[in-house]
């Protein structure tokens, strides 16, 4: 079946599996976006212990989430890989060491005498929650902005600024990715807290804060698609690259399917929203879930399609990243593809695992009855 396909089918094949990845950690951010509320909505100790309990149970399907999407551009697009996370290393080194002192905290934080203390674990969170978010919104964000790498016809790659990637927040573009990711996954966080929890002073506070986040979040998200409609892309011919004014938003009116997608996600996210504001919807969260996948989904198809460069280079245009010259072999995408046919089954897991855990709201009787809990 797949060793019938030709090779750049297979690479337009694994760029939409890499971008619906990508939306799947979209929507698990929840997780790190609770972790930054946990001050805001937990007042008391054994409020923090509940919303603690609540995203504990869930915080490794979001690292899962993460390193899936990671694996599948290291496995599908090796080149891209070795020069984003090997050029860029200091931004994405800070993201690791974020994601490493998450789970050292859903680990400690409860353990009997541990010498950094409780409030350090909760701060650990909140830097997971707050700064990794925000960088991992800033590297995406260079997929469009491109990086300073040069790279020989070896393939060998080098950065060319001594910043290795901190440079990326330089660009205002970069920036509102950044926080339009942040936000968003406070929003997904408040009204997975409705959908999961049975605490009224906890589900009174996440209402006030949603309005606040959700007002944030639309308006740099706003702004983000402002800059992104706005800004010229890099394309690719078979006799080289070449600047386009309005790159992006021309690929996703020239594409019906992705407009169409587009506009759906929004919709959907937006519709979550309104429904836990005004009509007290406790289910808000898989309206605002599924647009965020469908959303970022597109926005990331948006870069491996339509001949358009996936990372471009900003200090030697002809260095410049494709679907096309980054993947990996005809033989490597196939078995990849086969494997990939496994991701169903894996989904249907994880909502089993998700359902059992969820079939009663968590309370504060039933966390404080547990002893072992994060």
């Amino acid at each position: 079946m797949f060793e019938d396909l030709e090779l750049l089918r297979l690479q337009q094949y694994w760029w939409f599996i890499v971008s619906l990845l990508g939306g799947f950690f979209a929507f698990m951010m929840f997780i790190q976006g609770g972790q930054t509320l946990l001050g805001r909505l937990g007042k008391t100790e054994e409020e923090k212990n509940v919303i603690i309990a609540s995203l504990g149970r869930k915080w490794e399907l979001s690292f899962t989430s993460l390193v899936m999407f990671g694996g599948a551009l290291f496995a599908a697009f090796p080149l891209f890989y070795a020069v984003s996370f090997g050029g860029a290393y200091y931004v994405w080194m800070a993201i690791l060491f974020c994601f490493i002192i998450q789970a050292i905290s859903y680990e400690y934080r409860k353990k009997p005498n541990n010498f950094l203390g409780q409030r350090t674990y909760e701060v650990f969170l909140y830097i997971n929650g707050s700064l990794g978010i925000f960088l991992i919104g800033v590297a995406l964000a260079t997929l469009y902005t491109g990086g300073n790498f040069i790279k020989n016809e070896m393939n060998f790659s080098s950065w060319t600024t001594e910043t290795y990637g901190l440079e990326a927040l330089l660009n205002p573009f970069n920036l509102s990715f950044g926080l339009v990711v942040f936000f968003l996954a406070r929003v997904g966080a408040s009204l997975y807290f409705m959908n999961n929890l049975d605490h009224e002073n906890i589900l009174k506070r996440a209402r006030v804060q949603l309005k606040t986040d959700a007002l944030l979040f639309l308006a740099f998200f706003l702004l983000m698609l402002a800059m992104l409609f706005l800004m010229s892309g890099l394309a690719y011919n078979s006799e080289g690259f070449f600047m386009v004014e309005h790159k992006f938003f021309f690929n996703l009116i020239e594409t019906p399917l992705l407009l169409i997608s587009f506009i759906m996600g929004v919709g959907l996210v937006l519709y979550g929203i309104y429904t836990a504001l005004f009509k007290a919807s406790t289910n808000a969260v898989w309206f605002n879930g599924i647009g965020t996948i469908i959303t970022v989904t597109t926005l990331l198809s948006l870069i491996g399609f339509n001949q358009t460069s996936i990372y471009p280079s900003l200090s030697d245009i002809d260095s410049s990243l494709t679907i096309v010259n980054s993947s990996g072999s005809h033989y490597t995408l196939v078995a990849m593809s086969y494997v990939s046919l496994m991701v169903p089954f894996i989904l249907g897991y994880i909502f089993v695992v998700w359902k059992s855990m969820d079939q009663t709201k968590i309370t504060s009787q039933e966390i404080e009855a547990d002893a072992h809990h994060y």
